[in-house]
């Protein structure tokens, strides 16, 4: 049994190397059950600001495992600071203890620092980590990578900057651009918060929820109708293209209740 939370498919593109059909985290928060039984479960998402999104960390407190074997692979594009022993701690003040921790580096679709072209560009041999990951985690294999102590002052650097600056990385920095926007409703349906809905005018608005900072509104529209200053790219745009935009707006979609 694999769990995942993704945006731009990256992690999902992950959960389905691991298992055929993996579970969407977003959806089990939208109204599932939070219990799991099964001999192995795993547990996949992207890095952001040094730790889980903030919807897998309120997963994680909630959500029951009876399994013999807990593990979580972790996506990330420049840096995977001390996310791994991080998070191996926030899971035990629950008593999660997780039984191995994996990370992967892939392309990093954070706009404001990365150009997406020269991103997807880098051969940073995905497959190759994933089939180590595989083989470790088919072999029941444990561990939890130590920090290093350049990891750790990230993480540090990037807490600081977030309580000196809280707009720095949240919804503040996203700016709806209704000159362009069609109301397609794509927006709304890859947010894994439910944040942006299309008001009667046909345009799309953000809602006042908490935004994951996640950037699929962004990477997804198909009409560039959503900004973020800075930029590095602002006609470059990323979708894991392995992964469809059905699936991630499956995985992501809170649908209206019956």
């Amino acid at each position: 049994m694999v769990l995942y939370f993704t945006a731009m498919g990256n992690s999902l593109y992950v959960a389905k190397r691991l298992d055929e059909k993996p579970i969407s985290i977003p959806q089990i928060i939208n109204g599932g059950s939070p219990e799991f039984k099964a001999s192995a479960i795993g547990v996949v998402f992207p890095i952001y600001c040094a730790e889980p999104p903030k919807s897998v960390k309120e997963f994680l407190k909630k959500a029951a495992f009876q399994t013999d074997y807990l593990y979580f692979v972790m996506t990330y594009g420049k840096h995977d600071c001390d996310c791994p022993e991080w998070t191996a701690r926030f899971c035990e003040k629950s008593e999660r203890k997780p039984d191995y921790i994996a990370t992967v580096k892939m392309v990093d679709n954070y706009l404001p620092a990365f150009d997406m072209n020269e991103q997807t560009a880098i051969d940073k041999n995905v497959d190759g980590q994933l089939s180590a990951i595989i083989k470790a985690v088919s072999e029941r294999q444990k561990g939890v990578p130590i920090a290093t102590k350049n990891g750790v002052k990230l993480h540090k650097l990037v807490a600081l900057m977030n309580r000196i600056m809280p707009g720095f990385n949240n919804g503040k920095r996203l700016k709806m651009l209704n000159d362009k926007c069609t109301g397609c409703g794509i927006c709304t349906k890859v947010c894994p918060v439910g944040n942006i809905k299309i008001e009667n005018d046909g345009k799309a608005k953000r809602k006042e929820r908490v935004c994951e900072f996640c950037l699929a509104c962004i990477q997804l529209c198909p009409r560039k109708a959503i900004g973020i200053k800075p930029d590095k790219n602002k006609n470059a745009r990323y979708k894991n293209p392995n992964i469809t935009l059905e699936e991630i707006i499956e995985a992501n979609w809170e649908k209206p209740k019956a």
